[in-house]
């Protein structure tokens, strides 16, 4: 990891091992994707940077005052389309996760975020098997409870079996606001996460059962994410 790792602060959360779109339009985040992907772009080589919720502030505008998350996640470009006004459709996919130390402030030479980063490795963590069984059918019924209420919904089908890509793809594939996904990235370890993400699917079970059928599509719609 670099000694100082560019941030993109963003509304939302990015989970090891799964993918977002990004659609690049403000002037220093293409400064920032400009540094990065430069000569690279196609080389094959990987470019990464920092994915950090912003937890007060907005993720558009210079005079935005951003109050970031501790931890964030590490985010490799997987594919990228240069618009000929500068700005980027991206997509990234989700590494490791970090810890945020201490933030520079933007100046001439780099208006983006920096900071100084910890990695924060990835642990099983007791009892990781029978958390991840109790997620997944869990996660099961919280899928046919959306399709219940009109919004058709299967488990992927390539659902990962083992308990730390499963407790990211659950905590991941949920619809909860920022702060509940916050939570699961923050798990001390996989077996954490999965217990968590249990016990916000039961809530959201409960929530599901007690809505009426809806018209189909909304909550499910993968949205790009704008910087």
């Amino acid at each position: 990891m670099p000694d100082r790792l560019p941030l993109f602060p963003l509304g939302s959360v990015l989970f090891p091992g799964l993918t977002m779109p990004l659609h690049v339009f403000e002037e220093r985040y293409r400064r920032l994707m400009s540094e990065l992907l430069g000569p690279a772009e196609d080389a094959g080589e990987a470019q990464q940077f920092g994915v950090v919720g912003i937890e007060l502030g907005h993720e558009v505008g210079a005079s935005a005052a951003h109050q970031l998350s501790d931890v964030g996640c590490m985010a490799e470009v997987r594919s990228v389309r240069r618009h000929d006004d500068g700005r980027y459709d991206l997509v990234i996919e989700g590494r490791s996760r970090f810890r945020v130390e201490e933030v520079d402030d933007p100046d001439d030479d780099r208006p983006y975020l920096r900071a100084a980063t910890t990695l924060i490795p990835d642990e099983l963590g007791a009892g990781a098997e029978e958390q991840a069984e109790r997620a997944s059918r869990l996660f099961r019924v919280y899928c046919e409870r959306l399709t219940g209420i009109g919004i058709p919904t299967e488990p992927p089908a390539e659902f990962p079996a083992d308990p730390l890509p499963l407790s990211y793809a659950v905590a991941s594939a949920l619809v909860l606001d920022q702060r509940d996904k916050q939570a699961l990235l923050e798990a001390d370890h996989a077996a954490a996460r999965l217990e968590l993400a249990s016990a916000l699917m039961r809530r959201e079970n409960r929530v599901l059962t007690a809505l009426p059928t809806l018209p189909a599509g909304p909550l499910l719609r993968r949205e790009v994410n704008l910087n």
